[in-house]
């Protein structure tokens, strides 16, 4: 019970946090991400057991892209290799290869790929023709919040068949199904108070977060999984590491920039 109760707190302060800082400004969600993204990094390379400032530095250097709005590459190009590394990332959990990280080099890709990458399109997702759309941010994490609550509801109560016992014993087919139903319906709510989008669109936003937010989610498993730890830190009481909370909407962002902004 006293455990239940931490961890609502602390759930409940994170949320606030971060949908003020959402909904207050672009500034504030930039500056907002940016600190959670510098700890998502630190609790990530402990995972893979890497001490090194490069990461922070890519990453100051890409927030400073941002404010100043200089590209140094088109979008089109970071975004491929942001697919690109994240599909190999599922491969390697699919086909239950080990993701190496013996090196320097490959220890830094992949806080480059797996992060920071991420968070430069987290950060331009809910830009639409340059005007900054709190509510589309908004109602991502909403179905993403809807497909984690549901997905538990219905695993615990009807789970039998395993998704990936190797990386997430826990998480069941019955509760990935039940999770993308009801993400579905979130979408289908979302629709009629944000219309940005249509109904059908946000039907495909509600399907891709939640796939590659549960992907995410076990890619993030079998890093730690391979790491032999549990959680990515304790930042969080009851919850663990701030990663634990991001690493489903840093997994899904890329995929769902590419629809919004390329697709639809």
């Amino acid at each position: 019970m006293r455990n239940l109760i931490t961890r609502s707190i602390s759930g409940l302060v994170y949320a606030i946090i971060f949908i003020s800082a959402i909904l207050f400004s672009a500034e504030t969600y930039l500056g907002l991400l940016a600190v959670f993204t510098a700890i998502c990094i630190f609790e990530f390379s402990k995972i893979i057991q890497f001490k090194s400032y490069v990461p922070y530095v890519i990453l100051a250097f890409i927030v400073y892209c941002l404010i100043t709005e200089k590209a140094l590459f088109t979008y089109p190009f970071l975004l491929g290799i942001s697919l690109f590394f994240l599909i190999k990332f599922l491969y390697q959990l699919i086909t239950n290869k080990t993701i190496s990280t013996e090196n320097v080099n490959q220890k830094t890709l992949l806080n480059f790929t797996y992060l920071i990458l991420p968070f430069f399109f987290l950060m331009s997702l809910p830009f639409i023709n340059g005007e900054y759309h709190s509510n589309i941010i908004i109602a991502i994490i909403l179905i993403i919040w809807t497909n984690d609550s549901f997905a538990y509801l219905v695993g615990k109560n009807f789970g039998k068949h395993k998704l990936f016992e190797k990386v997430s014993p826990k998480k069941t087919i019955e509760g990935f199904v039940g999770g993308l139903v009801f993400a579905i319906i979130a979408g289908l709510i979302i629709s009629k108070s944000v219309t940005i989008f249509s109904t059908t669109n946000w039907i495909f936003i509600a399907i891709i977060v939640s796939v590659f937010g549960t992907l995410g989610d076990l890619v993030e498993s079998k890093f730690k999984r391979q790491a032999n730890i549990k959680d990515s830190g304790n930042i969080m009481p009851g919850h663990g590491g701030l990663l634990d909370r991001l690493d489903s909407l840093f997994f899904l962002a890329p995929f769902v920039y590419l629809y919004i902004h390329y697709i639809i």
